[in-house]
């Protein structure tokens, strides 16, 4: 039996790749990586509480085509974990219980339903399949046809607090990036003929590794080296790495040039699962627990035997099932009793946290698969938390649990009492704890939240803030939302999505920042109320924030963040542990201001540069003048604590936006638009020119255009180039709309204006200063602060007199542009894009599509579905930890957390 639901196709059956739904993907990934995956088609056989997972992450993530197979039905156990299962879906079939909630999440994917038995005929039409929640007959015997006929396979499971995940891609797997790092780029300083060595400029270190290949450009006498194919490389000091003998006879290394990193495809070898069970392959999951993973390996194995002799899961708290399952371990293994016995105590276990860290990386192990992208995990993954089993510290210690204490009474939280005891679950009920942060992770925790219980009595619990609006670029990852919900509320979307999971779930949506200025709202009875707080912010700023906040309140503080396929957690445990402001991360490396000014020689420097003009001509002009013409008296008292040559640059502004160069009609701004690519990309660069002409020599002898300085040409306006064009389109567009003008957006009556307009030649100047290095560009902007500029009494008291006989009851306000990146009707990003490869041009740098322009400009953390499901897991396994404490100050050890 079979339902289907076909999304996201082309009309000549491509699968079509929407930029902005998988944006943040794609920064992770890649497009090529991308294209690999909405070619893809995926079998994912069992929906439990894994499988869902999967299911989801890999329909959020783009696979082209998804079956999602079951032929198992819902039991009460699945219901702890298993978020698109209801009560009254038990006795109904898994998969198709859940199908059409899976199927809404994307509907870019062509999802279908399968409830009959598998076979080799249907098993071989998937390029991937994943078992879940199998036993390991039917692991082997699907494992055997997807080698027969070269397809993936990935077996996964979650017991209690254990998890396993199995990958075999075959005997020959081609991985195109091993690591899928963004390719090191940096300039050279000198290539020894002699020895092969390569030096970076400035002693920059290279970050590359022994066998890493290279490419060369831009080098000078040494030409050989430009477009050489890849080179492998040896590391022979930080700054300093060798490319053999190929350029003993090359000709004499002159100056300049770059290296490249190159990806080169790599060979990757699986055994089978029939194979791996004799010689494992075992990833360690847990450095702390060194001796674990084997005997969990013979552990998984007697309990797939257990239940295919007794047709049942070892019961929790069951002493004689401790004994049969020993029975059933594999020839010669050697097994600590207490894992023995803790494992067969939660064989019936089943964790949201647990389902959402295996399917968050069984799903990125499958994304692998498909995608010949990224190292796959060779093989097993054995997967324990059992350190969140509270101990002799807790008043729920799980060492004095008997059966009755566990016993399954047909509840929705059977799986999770089935491990930690149903006294532990009152205690979930009745948890108050403040989410900040509607966004990925905090979807993911109110999933999880909501399937263990916490806050869903009626003495507990849950808020949840967030001031952001749901966008199109959310959907792929924020899996709560659908696109009916775009421009609506974050917070108030993923409370009422939320409570479809559980019924009893209390929680309150808000939508105010946190911060000094909502301290009204989030008041001392407010925090004194919690139990405590989870972060799952996107910034810097609000985490310390909210770290200050916990420490005064003496909260515990559970943080996550996530950037591509890393991610991290961290726990704030009063009393216990170091603080999140207690350590700060290295500062970001800024961009030299004289770097950023003239001497680009990076296309990330041409982009900050267009992202500071946007700034400079639609928002701070903008804003200054408005405040200017709303309280002049304040303005100017304002200035007046300014020095001289501060007050003329802020009141000349005010001035060129309301007086001197305000536009009064369409034509005006495209005049506008025009005059400025004439300075920017004109006159500027031919100013620099003029003062550093190409063949300048330095007092040193050395060439003065050298090194990082590249020298730039003119770029002469031709409007059929569509850089040229753009920039002056967009830049019209923009400079109407902050005065309120109708722009000309026909493009035939554009160009009949644009062409009427004549820019004087350019004239060199004689009053400028040209910083060259950044201690020159430092003094200068010293010498502005402290005032000592020529000339400037005299242009003040001119400024002063035009701006007094401004009417500002008359002037209209003008409208301020903040930059949206992700609006791709509003020229923002037209505008930086042309801005910043026009630069490019300018200093022959390869030049940036929209995309890369995007990330970089709009500071866009990569993101994945996957990684956000694996973290969250991660943070409520923190959370049990917590909550098992149940101490003020905390009893927990230290421990614990580590």
């Amino acid at each position: 039996m079979g339902i289907n639901s076909e999304n996201g196709m082309a009309d000549n059956g491509d699968a079509v790749l929407d930029k902005n739904l998988y944006s943040r993907q794609i920064y992770a990934l890649g497009e090529s990586a991308m294209m690999h995956l909405r070619k893809a088609s995926v079998l994912i056989s069992g929906i439990g509480s894994v499988g869902v997972e999967v299911a989801k992450n890999l329909i959020l993530g783009g696979i082209r085509q998804v079956t999602i197979h079951d032929t198992r039905d819902a039991r009460w156990l699945d219901l702890s974990a298993q978020y698109y299962l209801k009560e009254s879906d038990i006795g109904r079939n898994r998969a198709e219980a859940s199908f059409e909630h899976l199927a809404e999440l994307n509907d870019s994917v062509t999802c279908h339903l399968s409830m009959d038995p598998l076979n080799e005929n249907f098993v071989k039409q998937f390029d991937l399949t994943v078992l879940t929640d199998a036993p390991l007959s039917m692991q082997l015997i699907v494992n055997d046809w997807t080698r027969k006929h070269n397809r993936h396979f990935i077996a996964t499971d979650a017991r209690g607090l254990f998890g396993i995940v199995f990958v075999d891609v075959g005997a020959e797997f081609k991985v195109n990036d091993l690591n899928g790092e963004r390719c090191k780029e940096l300039l050279i300083e000198h290539v020894d003929a002699e020895t092969g060595d390569v030096t970076t400029l400035d002693n920059v270190m290279h970050g590359l590794e022994d066998g890493d290949y290279v490419t060369f450009s831009e080098v000078k006498g040494m030409t050989e080296l430009n477009g050489i194919e890849p080179l492998k490389i040896t590391i022979k000091k930080p700054n300093v790495f060798n490319i053999g003998k190929v350029v003993a006879k090359f000709s004499p290394y002159v100056e300049g040039g770059r290296f490249t990193q190159v990806k080169v495809p790599s060979i990757i070898s699986h055994k089978s699962l029939k194979e791996s069970l004799i010689e494992p392959d075992i990833l360690m999951w847990d450095f702390a627990k060194f001796e674990n993973p084997s005997q969990l390996h013979a552990l998984w194995q007697a309990l797939h035997s257990f239940e295919a002799k007794h047709k049942r899961s070892p019961m929790p708290r069951s002493n004689e099932d401790v004994g049969l399952l020993k029975v059933e371990l594999p020839p010669g293994a050697e097994l600590d009793e207490n894992l023995l016995r803790i494992f067969s105590y939660q064989a019936c276990g089943n964790l949201a946290p647990i389902a959402s860290i295996v399917g968050g990386i069984a799903a990125q192990e499958a994304m692998k698969a498909v995608m010949h992208h990224m190292t796959p995990l060779k093989q097993f993954l054995y997967i324990d938390c059992i350190e969140a089993l509270p101990g002799d510290w807790s008043p729920f210690d799980n060492n004095n649990l008997t059966a009755n204490d566990c016993e399954m009474k047909n509840c929705r939280y059977d799986g999770q009492v089935a491990v930690f005891g149903r006294a532990y679950q009152e205690a979930l009920l009745k948890q108050k704890y403040f989410i900040v942060g509607a966004g990925a992770i905090g979807c993911e925790l109110l999933k999880n939240l909501a399937m263990m219980g916490v806050a869903c009595g009626p003495d507990g619990k849950l808020k949840i803030t967030d001031m952001d609006q749901i966008e199109i670029s959310n959907l792929n990852r924020q899996f709560l939302f659908r696109r009916n919900d775009v421009g609506n509320k974050k917070s108030e979307v993923a409370v009422k999505a939320v409570k479809d999971f559980n019924l009893n779930i209390k929680i309150d949506a808000l939508s105010e920042r946190v911060g000094a200025e909502t301290e009204s709202i989030f008041t001392d009875d407010f925090f004194n109320d919690l139990n405590g707080v989870l972060n799952a912010l996107d910034n810097v700023d609000a985490r310390r924030y909210m770290d200050r906040r916990c420490i005064y309140y003496r909260l515990p503080l559970l943080d996550s963040g996530t950037m591509g396929t890393k991610g991290n957690t961290q726990v704030v445990y009063p009393h216990l542990t170091e603080s999140y402001g207690s350590s700060v991360d290295p500062p970001e490396k800024d961009i030299p201001i004289c770097t950023l000014k003239n001497f680009p020689n990076e296309i990330q420097h041409t982009i900050q540069w267009a992202r500071d003009l946007f700034e400079g001509l639609f928002t701070t002009p903008a804003e200054t003048a408005n405040q200017f013409i709303s309280d002049e008296r304040g303005f100017l008292q304002r200035v007046d604590q300014m020095n001289t040559a501060q007050r003329l640059h802020m009141l000349s502004k005010v001035e060129e936006a309301l007086i001197r160069e305000r536009p009064h009609s369409p034509e005006d701004c495209i005049k506008w638009a025009r005059m400025n690519f004439q300075e920017y990309f004109h006159n500027m660069i031919a100013q620099l020119l003029h003062m550093f002409p190409p063949d300048q020599v330095t007092e040193q002898g050395i060439k003065f255009w050298s090194g990082s300085k590249r020298c730039p040409h003119v770029l002469d306006f031709n409007p059929d180039e569509p850089e040229h064009f753009n920039f002056v389109w967009a830049a019209s567009i923009l400079r109407a709309h902050q005065y309120g003008i109708t722009p000309i957006i026909d493009k035939k009556k554009f160009l009949a204006v644009l062409n009427e307009i004549h820019p004087p030649p350019f004239m060199p100047k004689s009053d400028v200063k040209i910083a060259v290095t950044e201690a020159e560009a430092k003094q200068e902007e010293k010498a502005t602060a402290d005032g000592k500029c020529d000339d400037v009494d005299e242009k003040l008291q001119s400024v002063m007199m035009n701006l007094a006989k401004l009417n500002k009851k008359t002037t209209k306000s003008l409208i301020p542009i903040d930059f949206e990146k992700d609006d791709d009707t509003n020229h923002h990003m037209e505008f930086i894009t042309a801005a910043s490869n026009l630069r490019a041009d300018n200093y022959q740098i390869t030049p940036a599509d929209v995309m890369k322009t995007k990330q970089i400009a709009g500071r866009i953390i990569p993101a994945l579905a996957t990684t956000t499901a694996a973290v969250a897991g991660l943070v409520c396994i923190e959370l049990y930890k917590m909550i098992g404490d149940g101490h003020q100050p905390p009893n927990v050890p230290l421990k614990v957390f580590k």
